[in-house]
């Protein structure tokens, strides 16, 4: 049984590696930019909170879109096993018997 079901590449090493790259030197940097600003300690620890929460959230959103990106495949491998099994079943050319 083929399926014509669209199956996305594996994410490549170097592509994983450049997003983690990226997202460190995205927080180092903001780190860095509230470690140094001119402010009270306590302006510091509310952004730094702050860029916690977003963090997380980000990830959060992230795990949320991954599983109904798997929850759609899987159900659309499901209808396309269906269809796959109704159309080999199928015969135009079988005379039921009256």
């Amino acid at each position: 049984m083929t399926s014509s079901a669209k199956v996305s590449p594996p994410t490549t090493a170097a592509f994983f590696a450049q997003a983690a790259i990226s997202f460190g030197v995205a927080l180092v940097a903001v780190a860095i930019g509230i470690a140094y600003l001119p402010v009270d300690g306590w302006v510091r620890a509310f952004l730094a909170i702050g860029i916690l929460y977003t963090v997380t959230s980000a990830f959060t959103l992230a795990k949320c879109v991954r599983d109904r990106q798997e929850d759609s495949y899987l159900v659309s491998r499901v209808d396309q096993a269906r269809l796959d099994k109704l159309l080999a079943e199928h015969d135009p050319f079988r005379v039921d018997a009256a």
